[in-house]
């Protein structure tokens, strides 16, 4: 039986009813009350802005030396869709103010008690405004010029809305997180956050962003971060801040801030663009710390999305996401060169270094169970001049890539390995471990990637190699991607419908076995196609480098450290493993509680 509906007339809902639900759009909780007044404190001018919160975060205090709100005005500023922010449709494509729906004041009286207090600097006395269940009275007080906002009983008749809240303590943090974010995007503005006695936010209002950031977490921040500053004059787009080397990890993305004209907003397109930018350098669960600015021009971004104003549209968010891209791997790339002696040239070496003895002056091959070709350094100077000399030893061919030398000032001071494993070594004043295997893996993978940009990956030719045996579904796999295999420096040929062999494989990793390199091929083609590039080269890079265990001599940790210090990227592997870690003289002597 079905259920019978009673059928109610249609009302007119009353002022103080909409308010209160146009408030739960706009105020979700005491943090959504700050949010708003201390950016209508913004607004007006303020460059000092004060925020006491009770302890049960239930009442809130906010004062500011802005311009003051003109005494005729005062009482139309708590009415609904009341701003001096727009005044037509046109206004919305072109906002330049933190608010301006005229929805923030109206929503908040309708579900607390509110006590404004004003004066604009042409007037010697100021206005108080008390509101309560959206009605409004006013009269003349003594004051300031600025404007003091007391929030009190919030949530007092919506009881439902209190019950939802957090704990005070969880409550005061969505508070202090959204001053620090404010702080942020606003460093010229001095911003106190008062509680229960303590400042768990304050900033000078120095107008230097790096000085923001100190003062909100802790001096030794400064160290780990790089200046975001990238510009595109013809679409009039800026980008600026800071963003964390890849070595400085925070276990959660509440740490990445990001402004749109230094408006807090929730950007999918920036945050992916971030993701991407540091995508193979942290470790899974692990991510950076990034405070960013977009400056866009007003009418090619749409904040009127949402009544928050945390979310925002853009005309051509693909330019978007390739701008804030460019601007963070811009950033990470701007790394101290190496000091490496004068003349010198990096050699590079795609091979076994336990295989190489610089006393040597010919070429040689290891017998037991490796056919890699291996060059002496004074071998390597005979094929720098010739440029162009090739050797056929045993079934292979190889041509070797000599790069320019590296001009840098001073001699990278090798200390030693510990366990085979890990080098040591000292520059300037610190002492840094390297761990050998994704250092060298970190230089590969960017020699690859320089080499695919420009063509394909050099192939070594296979004058013989074993048939290999494969499933027919997994043959049909690599003939359906040979052509994209090709660039990477494979040719495969098909012998039958379960049958295949190897013509070419990079030089990068001729000295791995075809059957291990096989495996590793169908490992990626049975995985994300669009990402087989990225796979493909982490893969290649990873089997190519030195590996944990091998012995080296000075000069061969010398070469490793060298050419890992000419990468773009050299704080994390490609798959998100660091690289290095230093320990400062200061930090070494305090342990042995020395003065230094």
């Amino acid at each position: 039986m079905g259920k019978t509906v009673k059928q109610n007339r249609i009302n007119q809902l009353s002022r103080q009813l909409i308010n209160q639900i146009a408030a739960g759009e706009v105020i979700e909780r005491p943090a959504s009350v700050v949010k708003e007044l201390v950016e209508n404190s913004i607004d007006a001018g303020a460059n000092r802005i004060e925020v006491e919160i009770s302890k049960d975060c239930l009442s809130i205090r906010v004062s500011d030396n802005g311009c003051g709100i003109h005494p005729e005005d005062i009482e139309l500023a708590f009415s609904k869709h009341a701003t001096s922010k727009i005044s037509n449709a046109d206004d919305l494509f072109d906002i330049h103010t933190m608010g301006f729906r005229g929805e923030a004041l109206a929503s908040i009286i309708s579900i607390a008690k509110v006590v404004c207090t004003t004066r604009t600097k042409d007037f010697e006395t100021g206005t108080r405004v008390e509101c309560e269940e959206s009605n409004v009275k006013s009269s003349p007080a003594a004051c300031s010029v600025g404007t003091t906002m007391e929030v009190n009983d919030l949530f007092y008749n919506t009881p439902v809305r209190q019950k939802f809240l957090k704990s005070e303590r969880v409550e005061l943090s969505y508070i202090a997180e959204i001053l620090q974010s404010i702080a942020i995007a606003n460093p010229d503005v001095s911003i106190t956050l008062i509680n229960d006695g303590k400042t768990p936010v304050k900033t000078s209002g120095s107008g230097d962003l790096l000085c923001v950031l100190t003062e909100i977490y802790s001096n030794s921040i400064a160290g780990e971060l790089k200046k975001i500053n990238k510009s595109d004059e013809l679409s009039h787009l800026h980008a600026s801040g800071f963003c964390s080397t890849p070595e400085f990890t925070r276990s959660t993305k509440k740490s990445i801030y990001v402004f749109v004209n230094n408006r807090v907003v929730k950007c999918p397109v920036i945050l992916k663009a971030v993701d991407t930018a540091y995508k193979n350098m942290l470790p899974a669960g692990k991510y950076p710390f990034v405070c960013i600015n977009l400056s866009i021009p007003a009418n090619d971004v749409d904040v009127n999305v949402h009544p928050t104003k945390k979310e925002v549209r853009y005309k051509n968010p693909n330019q978007i996401f390739n701008f804030v891209y460019a601007s963070i791997i811009d950033a990470l790339s701007s790394f101290k060169l190496p000091d490496i002696p004068k003349n010198d040239v990096i050699i590079p070496f795609w091979g076994n270094y336990n295989s190489i003895n610089t006393s040597e002056s010919e070429i040689r091959q290891d017998t037991e169970d490796d056919d890699t070709v291996y060059v002496s350094e004074q071998k390597f100077e005979e094929i720098k001049e010739t440029n162009t000399r090739q050797f056929e030893l045993n079934i292979k061919q190889i041509d070797l890539d000599i790069p320019a030398p590296v001009q840098v000032e001073e001699t990278i001071n090798i200390i030693g390995q510990y366990r085979n494993t890990y080098i040591i070594f000292e520059e300037n004043t610190e002492l840094k471990i390297v761990d050998q295997h994704i250092a060298d893996e970190r230089f590969i993978f960017e020699k690859l990637q320089e080499n695919l940009k420009k063509e394909d990956i050099p192939s070594q030719l296979l004058l013989i190699s074993d048939i290999l045996s494969l499933e027919a579904a997994d043959v049909e796999l690599i003939m359906e991607n040979s052509e994209k295999l090709k660039k990477f420096g494979y040719a495969i040929e098909k012998i039958s419908d379960t049958e295949i062999i190897f013509k070419k494989i990079p030089q990068v990793i001729s000295h791995i076995k075809v059957r291990d390199i096989l495996a590793d091929i169908l490992e990626n083609l049975h995985g994300d196609l669009n990402n087989l590039e990225e796979k493909m080269l982490v893969t290649m890079s990873c089997k190519a480098a030195v590996k944990a265990g091998a012995e080296l001599n000075l000069w061969q940790m010398e070469e490793l450290i060298k050419k890992w210090k000419t990468t773009k990227m050299p704080y994390t592997c490609p798959h998100g493993r660091p690289i290095v870690h230093s320990f400062s003289e200061k930090e070494i002597a305090s342990f042995f509680h020395r003065n230094v």
